[in-house]
């Protein structure tokens, strides 16, 4: 009996000397891992709260299913001051009508959606195709959906069926079908026929040296008087 006292008392001292060696070992080893922490300092303009890979959405507007996004990368940045939503690998988007056709097609290389404006940025190798098969290429394009609209500052090209048009500074609606460019640049229009039009069926005011602009059709004819 006295023996296997001994024996416990021997065996509690032992477990108490390898709690101790343990327990001291841990605080050495929490020592030695807060030595090698980094002091980290969380910046929500540049560090995500989601990412997402490989996905799409479809998004309505008053219950209909307008846009569809497919993207490789889709990071949130909702704490942001000004929140965003960032896709660095670019994105392909669709846009439907009611009936579910599809009416315009949006590709770029990068592209950022700021939530509270309800603008998105597209920039590098932006692809644009509406419901008539007309192109739009630019390297950066902004669609404005709170107010409808798309524009650009940057260089534009715009090809349609039978012409070209290029320039600088660009304003559309958001189907991309009534459009305008401010600086136009080596554009290429159809060559079209002058129209043979009888003499007394253009109201002409003689005047010497003078050049009159009339309306022929859809086309504006300049009429040289002598």
């Amino acid at each position: 009996m006295l023996k296997l006292q001994h024996n416990i008392s021997k065996f509690r001292r032992i477990t108490t000397t390898l709690w101790l060696v343990v327990m001291l070992l841990y605080f050495v080893s929490c020592k030695n891992g807060n030595d090698n922490l980094v002091d980290f300092k969380y910046d929500p303009e540049v560090i995500p709260t989601m990412i997402t890979d490989s996905a799409y959405q479809l998004l309505s507007d008053s219950g209909v299913t307008r846009y569809k996004i497919s993207y490789d990368v889709w990071m949130v940045f909702d704490k942001a001051k000004e929140p965003y939503q960032f896709f660095p690998n670019g994105l392909y988007l669709e846009r439907f009508t009611p009936d579910f056709t599809t009416e315009a097609t949006v590709e770029a290389d990068t592209a950022w959606y700021f939530d509270d404006k309800k603008l998105w940025r597209l920039r590098s190798n932006v692809h644009v195709q509406n419901m008539q098969g007309e192109e739009f290429n630019s390297e950066e394009l902004f669609w404005d959906m709170e107010n409808g609209k798309v524009y650009s500052n940057t260089y534009i090209e715009i090809k349609r069926k039978d012409s070209q048009l290029k320039g600088y500074g660009f304003e559309s609606n958001e189907q991309m079908t009534d459009y305008r460019i401010f600086r136009p640049h080596d554009g290429k229009l159809p060559f079209v026929d002058k129209p043979s039009v009888p003499t007394d069926s253009l109201e002409i005011e003689k005047t010497d040296s003078t050049a009159n602009i009339n309306k022929i059709g859809d086309q504006e004819a300049i009429i040289l008087m002598e």
